[in-house]
């Protein structure tokens, strides 16, 4: 087992919470009245920010996914170039844009813009700048949210299917063979700025220490993209099942993610996504056997 068990069970709870929490949240993006009146799905307007409109990226469905390749591929390098450079203060900077972004887009879908994004400020600064482990996990059951809302509009299932399995491949080869992944992760943690959810094995232990003695307690971690993705992928079936059949794959990811912690070995890496990928796509086809029955 790669953590203790009690220690599994909580990544594996943040995990799936993160997943049905981003599900309910993109389905208040569908706009029901259009989508009636036209028969076609029609999706909100993302939030403003000081006036200035968000905007989803102007792609074919198709060809989204390699958008998304495109932009995971020049975002690790920027990441590398920070590490060799040592430059944190631009890590956390960027970090926290992104961050304040996306919890501005997801609870935009409960409340008025000018109040989601004095929320999205206040707690993005506390994520970044004064982190602790409870500000930083309920911070990631959202934000995933808000990556949802902006990329699942824009993309169909042959492009969701696409992302993961070419994610799948690359997550191996960034964690087994260049190990960049591992760097990376490394960097994160060592910032204390970290993408992702953290479980330390001392809770109690956590809550006193601050700044670098942080990194001296062991924690569990589940990065950010082994959470984004998947949610991506159930939100764009979602758009063909609905919601409350699309909420399967959420179940399936986090099984397929249960039994890779469960199976794995102490202090190894490993790459979660061709796990939780195999949990989406069996998710799915028990949605599409459960349709023919």
């Amino acid at each position: 087992m790669k953590h203790a068990l009690k220690v599994t069970l909580f990544l594996v709870a943040l995990f799936l919470a993160a997943q049905v929490i981003g599900l309910v949240i993109t389905s208040k993006y569908v706009n029901v009245e259009e989508t009636v009146a036209t028969g076609e799905l029609s999706w909100k307007p993302l939030p403003s920010i000081a006036g200035v409109g968000i905007e989803r990226p102007d792609i074919s469905p198709e060809k989204s996914f390699l958008y998304i390749l495109g932009a995971i591929i020049i975002g690790t390098l920027l990441i590398l170039a920070l590490i060799k450079w040592g430059r944190i203060n631009l890590w956390k900077l960027w970090f926290v844009v992104a961050v304040v972004l996306c919890l501005h887009v997801a609870f935009s879908a409960f409340m008025t813009a000018n109040i989601s994004i004095i929320l999205a400020l206040v707690l993005g600064g506390l994520k970044v700048y004064r982190p602790n482990i409870y500000v930083h996990n309920f911070t990631e059951l959202f934000i995933y949210s808000g990556l949802a809302v902006i990329f699942v509009p824009v993309m169909n299932l042959f492009a969701a299917f696409a992302l993961m399995v070419l994610l799948s491949f690359y997550d191996m080869y960034a964690v087994w063979k260049s190990k960049h992944m591992i760097n990376m992760a490394k960097f994160q943690t060592k910032s204390g700025v970290f993408a992702g959810v953290l479980m330390p094995y001392k809770l109690k232990a956590a809550k006193k220490v601050k700044g670098k003695k942080v990194k001296k307690i062991k924690t569990a971690i589940l990065g950010g993209g082994d959470i984004g993705f998947p949610l991506i992928f159930a939100g764009v079936v979602f758009k063909s099942v609905g919601l409350y059949n699309a909420l399967i794959i959420p179940f399936f990811a986090a099984a397929a993610l249960l039994i890779l912690l469960l199976l794995g070995k102490k202090d190894r890496f490993y790459p979660a996504m061709p796990f939780i990928s195999a949990g989406c796509f069996v998710g799915y086809l028990v949605i599409v056997l459960a349709s023919l029955i």
